[in-house]
Formats: C-alpha cells, sequence, structure tokens
C-alpha cells in the first residue's frame, strides 16, 4: 500500500474508534474512489502517491461541486456536509497556491511563450504547457485557465 493510501486508511480506522461519522463516512467513500481506480483499465495495480492525489483532489472538487449545488437549491444543511467533506479531503492535499504566487508563476511562463514566438490565442495552449507541470496539484486547472487568459489580455 501506498503511504498516502496507508494514511487513509490509518486515518479512517482512528475516525471510526473516535465515532467520527464525517469523518468516517468521507474516508471510506474516498479509498472506495481510490479502490475504483486501482481496478480500472484493463489490469489491476497499485497506484502511487501522485496518483492517489489525484483521485483525492477529484474526490474534493465533487465536494465543492455538489456543496455548490445544494446552496443553490436552497438545501443548507447538505451544502455544508458537502463543504465540510471538502475541507477534511484538502488536508490531504498538498498547500494550494496563493493568487499572488500562481500570479507570478504564469507571468513568468507568458513572458517565457512570447519569448518562443507564441502571440494572440493560441498562446494560451502554450503557457497552459509551460504553467501545468509548475502547479500540478496545487492550484484548481479553472482558476490556473482563469490566471493565464488574464494575464494574455492584460499583456
Amino acid at each position: 500500500m501506498t503511504t498516502l493510501k496507508s494514511k487513509l486508511h490509518d486515518d479512517l480506522i482512528a475516525a471510526i474508534r473516535a465515532r467520527d461519522e464525517l469523518r468516517s463516512a468521507t474516508l471510506r467513500l474516498t479509498l472506495a474512489a481510490i479502490s475504483k481506480e486501482e481496478v480500472s483499465g484493463k489490469s489491476a495495480r497499485e497506484l502511487s502517491d501522485d496518483e492517489v492525489q489525484k483521485v483525492i483532489a477529484k474526490e474534493a472538487k465533487k465536494r465543492r461541486e455538489a456543496a455548490e449545488a445544494f446552496a443553490q437549491g436552497g438545501r443548507a444543511e447538505q451544502a455544508e456536509r458537502e463543504k465540510a467533506e471538502g475541507v477534511l479531503l484538502d488536508a490531504y492535499l498538498p498547500q494550494q497556491l496563493s493568487d499572488d504566487e500562481l500570479g507570478a508563476i504564469v507571468a513568468q511562463a507568458v513572458g517565457e511563450a512570447k519569448a518562443a514566438g507564441a502571440e494572440g490565442p493560441r498562446a494560451m495552449g502554450a503557457v497552459m504547457k509551460i504553467v501545468g507541470p509548475k502547479v500540478a496539484g496545487r492550484a484548481d486547472g479553472g482558476r490556473v485557465a482563469a490566471a493565464v487568459k488574464q494575464s494574455l489580455a492584460a499583456g
């Protein structure tokens, strides 16, 4: 078992013993999503820590979207639970970049892309290729794309 997956498992056992229903339910669903990912495809395999992290990020994003949908639907109690689950999962992810840090990385990437000759709307793809690996797992893709668009429009 990978170290992140075993940490999730250990935390699940601790949550069950502490009778922490929210934490145990959230970790159970996350471990189930990881197991599902491990058996999907042609053959079963063990996920690396990076792959486990991607599954956790996907699950956290689902919680944020569900919380938004419940809030818009007038189901505040359910929205709060989804938000709490999202916060719980965020603890297992790397620290997210601040807007200033993301802006600095994007500005540097825009400079590199322009130096390579990328101009106009086509520069978006070139900049995203440069920014992607630098912010992997530390910023939501939508946030990164918005920052790149804003930087290209300003520059």
